[in-house]
């Protein structure tokens, strides 16, 4: 299996694909503060869109804020810690499992990862 490349260029990828399928509605995408998300490349687009395309960004060093983070961290106490694996690919089946399980759950997800302010 190939490590796929994630850079500005699949990030203006993604942006094009959500603008056409959500065309004629107002988005509002919540990211962290990686660089292809500013990237120069993506700011032409950013300006021809501005009327239905925004991105708000995360204030930096807030991890308690993208939901993202407790996943992983949920994700590392339930997969690797105290965990050896002799392969990538038992790794790979663990977190796998780990993603079919929690998927069986919407709402425990939700009341786990979702902080209400």
């Amino acid at each position: 299996m190939e490590d796929e490349k994630y850079d500005a260029q699949v990030f203006l990828s993604f942006l094009e694909k959500v603008v056409i399928h959500y065309q004629g509605e107002k988005i509002v995408m919540v990211l962290d503060n990686a660089r292809i998300h500013h990237a120069k490349l993506i700011q032409p687009f950013l300006e021809e869109h501005q009327d239905h395309l925004q991105l708000l960004f995360l204030p930096p060093y807030s991890p308690q804020l993208n939901l993202i983070e407790g996943l992983w961290g949920w994700m590392k106490k339930s997969v690797i810690y105290n965990v050896f694996y002799s392969t990538v690919l038992e790794i790979r089946k663990a977190v796998q499992s780990f993603v079919t399980e929690i998927n069986k759950n919407p709402k425990k997800v939700i009341d786990r990862l979702c902080v209400q302010l």
